[in-house]
């Protein structure tokens, strides 16, 4: 996609090179790697552990692609652990921090699987090599969803770490009488401070209850799609995109808000903020790029802004688009600041505009 000269970042799933041929003489897949940039990169466990993997892969049935589908695919023998014939795997060696996981590569070279390893919920290949389409092609976007679901609180949980150590940390530091022989005092009580903490705890206790609100309507998703709706499908991609960007983003900023507020110690390891910074700032990269989400998310809301100028009633997470548009939000006094109604109404004015 090209703007004023410049590519908007995509990834190319549709283009992936690794690929399952169907023999419907021997009702077996053969899968592949043609090239080296067909390689896997990244997965977890892959390297030193695991002896099974689901493998995404473009199908081909005589000849015709059909796009990518998922397979079961045996990586090591059960007896001793040593790679299946075809099978080049590994780990891809260290990282920025959770080296206790063993991300790894894997290469397959005419690896052949039977039929049944192919996962066939939706769509399906009959023993003589018939092919049954998906109800629908927006099933792709749930495959990814849980993992990015379940990282909203992870992000939540691990903000509330930081928090607790700064501000703990802050009540027991002192530094710096006010007058002279007067108590240091602890070093929460400067303005300094104060600014920098208290909208951290805020925010993990908002990335926490935002993670409750998006999981619950996730299974009520899974509901859905267990009896045959699809409707809401793409509307859930595109908020748990979002919500993914704006959890790990916020995070990642705020726990390092945190060790610079504990100053030097926050650059010690004793307390614990750096290893668990990185641990958890690589969220930003997994499981989909944070700059990749945010485009999917926006691409969109661009569209339904456009269905929604267009008088098409729009329903879901979107909704909102399609309502008069709000005037600004009464604000009369202090007090109205803590409605939650007039928040509200001043967050869809914003968001409509």
């Amino acid at each position: 996609m090209k703007m004023k000269g410049q590519y908007l970042e995509r990834t190319f799933i549709r283009g992936l090179e690794t690929t399952a041929t169907y023999l419907p003489q021997s009702q077996e897949f053969i899968l592949h790697s043609p090239t080296l940039t067909s390689m896997k990169w990244w997965p977890g466990n892959l390297g030193k552990t695991v002896n099974h993997a689901v493998v995404m892969a473009q199908l081909f049935i005589r000849g015709k692609k059909h796009g990518i589908h998922p397979f079961i695919v045996q990586l090591r023998q059960t007896e001793n652990h040593q790679p299946m014939k075809g099978i080049t795997v590994g780990d891809i060696g260290p990282k920025f921090g959770f080296n206790s996981n063993d991300n790894g590569f894997l290469k397959l070279d005419h690896v052949y699987i039977p039929r049944e390893n192919m996962l066939m919920k939706y769509a399906k290949v009959s023993p003589d090599g018939t092919y049954t389409k998906p109800p629908t092609d927006r099933l792709a976007h749930g495959s990814m969803m849980y993992i990015r679901v379940a990282f909203l609180d992870a992000t939540a949980e691990a903000l509330a770490k930081a928090c607790t150590v700064a501000i703990r940390y802050c009540v027991v530091r002192r530094q710096s009488e006010m007058e002279p022989g007067d108590k240091e005092p602890q070093i929460l009580d400067y303005q300094s401070q104060q600014p920098k903490l208290f909208p951290q705890l805020a925010m993990a206790y908002a990335l926490y209850f935002m993670s409750m609100r998006t999981m619950k309507i996730y299974d009520n998703l899974l509901v859905e799609l267990a009896n045959g709706n699809y409707s809401n499908l793409q509307d859930m991609h595109a908020l748990i995109c979002g919500m993914k960007v704006v959890s790990t983003t916020t995070m990642s900023k705020g726990i390092e808000v945190c060790r610079l507020a504990c100053g030097g110690h926050g650059y010690s390891h004793a307390s614990g903020l750096p290893d668990l910074f990185t641990m958890v700032t690589h969220f930003q990269t997994a499981e989909g790029k944070n700059t990749v989400m945010l485009l999917q998310t926006a691409r969109y809301l661009v569209k339904c802004a456009s269905n929604a100028v267009s008088g098409e009633n729009l329903s879901g997470q979107v909704e909102y688009l399609s309502e008069s548009p709000q005037g600004k939000a009464a604000v009369g006094s202090y007090s109205d600041l803590l409605n939650l109604g007039v928040l509200h109404d001043a967050y869809k004015h914003r968001a409509q505009r």
